[in-house]
């Protein structure tokens, strides 16, 4: 439920964008005939038995696959240990460079790739590790590290918030209070992402920033490094997770409409890498 309202908090299409993930969707064959232009942003949640071809595209001429169906859009990849290792290793490259190359003999071919990667996953196989303190789960240890080991460490890391989403208590679920409207969320995103365009540029986003522009739009004071530091040691963070919870810091930065990065906003993100910081202390 979670996955299906982001598209919903996200900032509408610019032009640009509609016509790109139109030009998609038309070279795929899925432009509906009463739909000239897509505007809404896209949402695809392809099944974990998935191939690899239908996830990076394929075919003799190479169509667009989920991943680039998704382009400005959401990818969601629900149980994603269910997903074959090599299907997911397709991801890699899309998320560092925003396009997936798909080389064939007859053809080699470029697509778009722009996506926000939505993933869930269960503790265990059994997917009771968490709950009372395991005492119900049937998993044995080597269970459970087989199954976390479907998801290699290399994309865990380009993954830039990592969270455990504890069960819901049955009160909340059976009470009448009435949450934030997906409008009031959409509005601060927005105004982030406007602050984000005056910033960078036009339709870029804090995930696009380069390492220079991290280490210009992103300062911390000394407070914010020495915490960074520790966290950097004592959680055996890669560079690549280092520079990605500074633009996570500064997304929160933005949110608030704060100018500066503060030690709040970094210990947030750093609260953000649930996986590096050895969640359930079941992986490391």
């Amino acid at each position: 439920m979670l996955a299906k309202a982001l598209p919903g908090i996200m900032p509408d299409m610019a032009f640009s964008e509609a016509l790109e993930v139109t030009k998609v969707y038309s070279v795929a064959g899925l432009l509906p005939k009463d739909q000239p232009l897509v505007r809404r942003r896209p949402f695809r949640s392809p099944h974990h038995s998935a191939s690899t071809a239908s996830l990076a595209g394929g075919g003799k001429i190479p169509k667009p696959g989920e991943i680039s169906l998704a382009n400005h859009g959401v990818l969601f990849l629900d149980e994603l240990p269910e997903f074959g290792r090599d299907v997911l290793e397709v991801l890699r490259q899309p998320l560092e460079d925003r396009v997936i190359t798909i080389s064939r003999v007859a053809a080699s071919l470029t697509y778009p790739a722009r996506i926000m990667v939505v993933a869930s996953l269960n503790p265990c196989p059994c997917g009771l590790a968490t709950e009372n303190g395991g005492v119900n789960c049937t998993c044995t240890p080597l269970q459970v590290a087989r199954y976390q080991s479907r998801i290699s460490g290399p994309l865990l890391d380009r993954m830039d918030i990592q969270v455990e989403v504890p069960r819901v208590p049955y009160e909340e679920l059976a009470g009448d209070r009435e949450g934030e409207t997906s409008a009031a969320i959409k509005g601060r995103v927005e105004g982030a992402r406007a602050v984000q365009r005056e910033r960078l540029g036009m339709n870029a986003a804090n995930s696009d920033m380069s390492p220079r522009q991290v280490r210009t739009y992103c300062r911390l004071d000394g407070q914010g490094k020495e915490l960074l530091h520790k966290a950097y040691k004592q959680l055996g963070l890669s560079a690549r997770a280092h520079d990605r919870i500074l633009k996570v810091a500064r997304t929160i930065a933005d949110l608030t409409g704060d100018k500066q990065i503060d030690i709040n906003h970094l210990a947030e993100a750093i609260q953000y890498r649930a996986f590096d910081r050895g969640i359930n202390n079941r992986r490391v």
